[in-house]
C-alpha cells in the first residue's frame, strides 16, 4: 500500500504549523553540523560532500497521546479476548506504570542519531546562507570547472556560422561520382556540337542523325542533372563543438594571518570562511590550486593548515614579516612567469608602531606586481560593526593600506565583524576583474 507524504509549503491541513516547526529544528540541527564541519575541514576540501548527524530526540514530529497512561481503570477495551472486568494485572517490568522508559543495552549498542549525506551542491547552499551571497553568485561558485568550446568533429546540423564548406563539399563530390551525374564539361560539347550541326545549311543524313541522336542525349544528360544536384542537403555538414574543461595555468593562493593572542577562535572562523570563499573562487578558474599558510607574531613561518588556524602563539605583531617570507617562498617556488599568485591577508590591524609603512613598501613596490589579486580584511569586534566605514577610525596598518590601495587597481580591503560582511570583497572581486584573470 503506497504512502503519500505532504511536503508542500502550504498544506492545507492542521498539522502545517506542527510540520514547519519541526523542518526548523531539522534544518537548525543540519547548520550546525556543517558550520563545525567548516572548522574542522581543510580550505580545499571544504565543498566536498558531507555526513550529517542530526539527534533522534530532535527528529520526531509532535503528537498526541492521553493524558493518563497509569492509574485504577474500570473498562475493558473493545476486542479483548484476554481480560474481564475486575482482573488485576501485573506491573509492567520495564519501568513505571505504562511509561515509554527504555532499558539499557547488554552490548552497548543503542539508538544511532539520524545520518544522511549532503551533496556538494547542498552543502555548498548551507555555507554560503550566513555569508549572504547573491543567487548568481552562488550558482557561479558551484560551477565545479570552467569550460570551452572544443572541435569534436562534424555534425549534419548545426548554426549557418559553423558550416564546414570544405566537408560538405567533399560529400556533395563523393555524392556525384557515386550517382554518374553527368558533368559540365560533357554537357557544354554537346551543346557545342549541337549548335555547330544546326548551323549547317545543307547536313547531310548523317549529320541529320547525329543531330537527333544529340539532342536526345543532352535531354537525357540534363534531366540527370535536375535529378541529381550539385549540392544536396545530404551533404551539408556543420563543425561539431564540445564542452570540455579549460585547461588554465595553475595558481598559488597564500593566506596570511596574525596569530597573537587578540586573534581569538571569532576572528580565525571568520577568517577561515574568508579563505573558503576565495579558494572557491579561484577554482572555477584554475585546474590546478597550491595553498601556502604564512603566520606570524613579531616573526612569520610557513605552516600546515592545521598549525595556521588552531595553534596560539604569544608576542608582538609585526606584520611586515608576513610580507616578507611571501616574498621569499614566491622566489623559491612559484615564478610569476608560471603561477598566477593571489593572496589575502587577515589581521586585527594591529600592528608594531612604524612597520606599517614598510608594509606598505614591500607591496607597493614588490608584491602588487606580481600578484593577480591582494585582498586584506581587518576583523573588528563585534561592537565595533558601526565603525566599519568609518576611515577616521582606521588603525595604523589599515591608513597605511589605503594608499597601497589608491595606487593597485587589484588590491581590495574590507572590515568584518561577521560573516555576511565577508561579501563585499568578493562583490569587488566580481565586478572588477584584474588583467590577466
Amino acid at each position: 500500500m503506497p504512502h503519500f507524504v505532504d511536503r508542500r509549503l502550504n498544506p492545507k491541513d492542521k498539522s502545517h504549523g506542527n510540520r514547519r516547526r519541526f523542518i526548523g529544528r531539522v534544518r537548525a540541527a543540519v547548520k550546525k553540523s556543517v558550520d563545525e564541519s567548516v572548522r574542522r575541514r581543510s580550505i580545499a576540501d571544504v565543498d566536498k560532500e558531507e555526513k550529517v548527524s542530526v539527534p533522534t530526540e530532535g527528529i520526531s514530529e509532535p503528537s498526541f497521546r492521553p493524558a493518563d497512561q497509569g492509574g485504577h481503570r474500570e473498562r475493558v477495551l473493545t476486542g479483548n479476548r484476554s481480560f474481564q472486568t475486575g482482573d488485576r494485572i501485573e506491573k509492567p517490568t520495564g519501568g513505571g506504570a505504562g511509561g515509554r522508559g527504555r532499558e539499557g543495552s547488554d552490548d552497548g549498542e543503542g539508538d544511532d542519531d539520524f545520518l544522511f549525506v549532503l551533496s556538494r551542491e547542498e552543502f555548498l547552499d548551507m555555507f554560503f546562507e550566513d555569508l549572504e551571497l547573491p543567487d548568481l553568485v552562488k550558482r557561479s561558485l558551484k560551477e565545479t570547472a570552467a569550460t570551452k568550446p572544443q572541435r569534436m568533429g562534424y555534425a549534419a546540423t548545426g548554426a549557418p556560422a559553423n558550416l564546414s564548406v570544405a566537408r560538405t563539399m567533399r560529400n556533395a563530390f563523393g555524392r556525384r561520382i557515386a550517382l554518374r551525374r553527368p558533368k559540365t564539361a560533357k554537357t557544354r560539347e554537346m551543346m557545342a556540337r549541337i549548335e555547330a550541326l544546326e548551323a549547317l545549311d545543307t547536313p547531310s543524313a548523317a549529320e541529320r542523325k547525329e543531330l537527333l541522336e544529340l539532342r536526345a542525349d543532352l535531354d537525357r544528360v540534363l534531366r540527370l542533372r535536375r535529378m541529381i544536384p550539385y549540392v544536396d542537403p545530404l551533404d551539408v555538414r556543420y563543425k561539431h563543438f564540445e564542452r570540455r574543461p579549460e585547461p588554465a595555468s595553475a595558481a598559488v593562493m597564500f593566506c596570511l594571518m596574525d596569530v597573537s593572542a587578540s586573534m581569538g577562535e571569532r576572528e580565525k572562523d571568520l577568517a577561515k570562511r574568508f579563505f573558503v570563499l576565495l579558494h572557491l573562487f579561484l577554482r572555477q578558474r584554475y585546474e590546478k590550486i597550491d595553498l601556502v599558510f604564512i603566520r606570524h607574531t613579531q616573526v612569520a613561518s610557513e605552516v600546515d593548515e592545521e598549525t595556521f588556524f588552531h595553534s596560539r602563539q604569544t608576542g608582538g605583531t609585526v606584520v611586515s614579516s608576513a610580507l616578507k617570507e611571501m616574498q621569499a617562498v614566491i622566489e623559491a617556488r612559484y615564478p610569476p612567469g608560471e603561477w598566477n599568485i593571489y593572496a589575502a591577508q587577515a589581521s586585527d590591524g594591529e600592528n608594531f608602531g612604524g612597520d606599517s609603512a614598510t608594509c606598505a613598501d614591500i607591496l607597493g613596490n614588490e608584491l602588487m606586481r606580481l600578484c593577480q589579486y591582494f585582498a586584506y580584511i581587518e576583523i573588528l569586534e563585534e561592537n565595533e560593526s558601526q565603525l566599519m566605514n568609518s576611515e577616521a577610525n582606521g588603525m595604523e596598518l589599515w591608513r597605511a593600506y589605503r594608499g597601497v590601495a589608491e595606487d593597485w587597481p587589484n588590491f581590495a580591503m574590507k572590515r568584518i565583524a561577521s560573516p555576511p560582511d565577508i561579501y563585499p570583497v568578493f562583490r569587488e572581486l566580481f565586478s572588477k576583474k584584474p588583467e590577466g584573470v
